[in-house]
């Protein structure tokens, strides 16, 4: 084996283990929050020492920046992986959709609504305000075609219908659905679907 195929092989290695760390680390956002999670709680659920943690990720602020960012990463992906035929209201509600499914799988824990102290945090990464500010650019531009199709009030401003499109995602009624009420995965997302498009009211 060459020396280039060792060095490959290391750093696959080294990716794997960094998925791994975070997997954990958003496991661990979901259930205990940013205040209470630490890096021996990371460190200890995929088994590895605190001090090889540290080889991948120098503090807290920056594990938990890279496992935000995974996540944005991940949405633009699934944006990107829909037909070209889905109208823009139609990748909106997919998109949706991925990320109701993802956080009820525990995988998506929205810690910049959760104190100003995380908010701050983040936006001092600056890698993960590009890929907020790219996002969010994607989706104001499919908010603005769909007013324009007719598949979105026009009477709204568009930020209004994007940040409660937002709040859907983490909206806690989902947490409390899962826990307390006797739905399933896919009805739970139905439902939240349906609210968030079409409102409380039954379609005339």
């Amino acid at each position: 084996m060459s020396i280039f195929s060792k060095l490959n092989f290391k750093d696959q290695a080294f990716r794997l283990r960094e998925d791994a760390i975070l997997d954990a680390t958003t496991s661990i956002l979901a259930s205990k929050g940013f205040d209470l999670m630490t890096m021996d709680d990371v460190a200890n659920l995929i088994g590895i020492s605190k001090p090889s943690l540290y080889k991948h990720f120098k503090s807290k602020e920056d594990l938990v920046g890279a496992a935000m960012i995974r996540l944005l990463d991940g949405a633009s992906l699934q944006l990107e992986s829909f037909p070209s035929e889905y109208s823009a209201k139609e990748k909106l509600s997919a998109l949706l959709e991925w990320a109701l499914r993802v956080r009820l799988d525990g995988g998506l824990p929205f810690l910049p609504s959760t104190s100003n102290a995380v908010r701050e945090m983040l936006m001092r990464n600056l890698t993960y305000v590009g890929r907020v500010i790219k996002l969010n650019s994607k989706l104001e531009k499919l908010v603005i075609a769909a007013q324009k199709a007719g598949d979105l009030s026009r009477t709204l401003s568009p930020d209004v219908i994007l940040f409660s499109y937002y709040a859907r995602s983490c909206d806690p009624a989902v947490d409390y659905l899962q826990k307390f009420s006797k739905m399933s995965t896919d009805e739970i997302v139905e439902n939240m679907l349906r609210v968030c498009f079409q409102g409380l009211e039954d379609a005339v």
